[in-house]
């Protein structure tokens, strides 16, 4: 079957509740034949996983889905390889695909993803999607055993993409972040979704159905802009 993917930038818009700008779009991909997710919540590192778990299941539960949060699996790859849909959500990209690692659930998510199982993952769950977690924007605060991710798309992710430029602040853009990354990685694209932005993927079909505009950045061309609504097929 083939893979259904929603990539999401960020759980929360400044000014919204938890999650409120992805429901429709969560709703829309899930649909009626799911009754339970699978969620992963090893990003979370400020708050507990049983605390991040309920916040994430009181969302979906408005929704018409049941939660299971993996860390309370007794066999938590039994429940990957028996799961409906898979959720992963934002927080630390280091801590979570160290766990990820640790807990041995890399191969069982990306088998099931790989088979049409519905996967969802925000921020931090994005990045988990591409195949190294390496266009994360968050301090590694752990060392994974890899940096080697799920390899769902064939593409990277920058979650939070920003052209945002901080007065009096000589540090490097996220742009110029990430133009670094492509030298050191000169064959790979670089997709930057801003907040409020969404990669649908269906199959071979990648759209666009954010709110703002995404990037995309290849070695030594120049940086392509997309509005909400635009397809993506082209990338690989």
């Amino acid at each position: 079957m083939a893979k259904r993917l929603l990539l999401i930038s960020n759980s929360t818009n400044y000014g919204e509740e938890y999650l409120e700008y992805t429901k429709p779009h969560i709703k829309s991909f899930l649909g009626d034949t799911v009754r339970e997710v699978l969620f992963v919540p090893y990003a979370g590192v400020t708050m507990s996983y049983d605390e991040y778990a309920v916040k994430v299941e009181n969302v979906f539960m408005k929704l018409g889905y049941g939660l299971l949060s993996v860390h309370r699996a007794k066999d938590p790859v039994a429940a990957v390889e028996g799961a409906e849909a898979i959720v992963i959500g934002g927080g630390n990209t280091f801590h979570l695909v160290h766990m990820m690692h640790e807990t041995g659930l890399m191969d069982p998510i990306r088998k099931k993803a790989e088979s049409g199982t519905p996967f969802i993952g925000w921020s931090a769950g994005s990045n988990v999607a591409c195949p190294s977690m390496k266009t994360t924007n968050d301090m590694p605060i752990v060392e994974p055993a890899s940096f080697d991710t799920l390899g769902l798309v064939p593409f990277q992710i920058n979650p939070h993409y920003t052209d945002a430029i901080i007065p009096n602040h000589n540090g490097e853009t996220r742009e110029e972040r990430i133009r670094e990354f492509l030298v050191a990685n000169p064959e790979t694209i670089v997709v930057g979704i801003k907040e409020g932005c969404i990669l649908r993927i269906e199959g071979d079909e990648i759209n666009h159905i954010g709110s703002k505009t995404i990037k995309v950045f290849r070695k030594d061309q120049p940086t392509l802009e997309y509005d909400k609504n635009a397809s993506l097929d082209f990338l690989p």
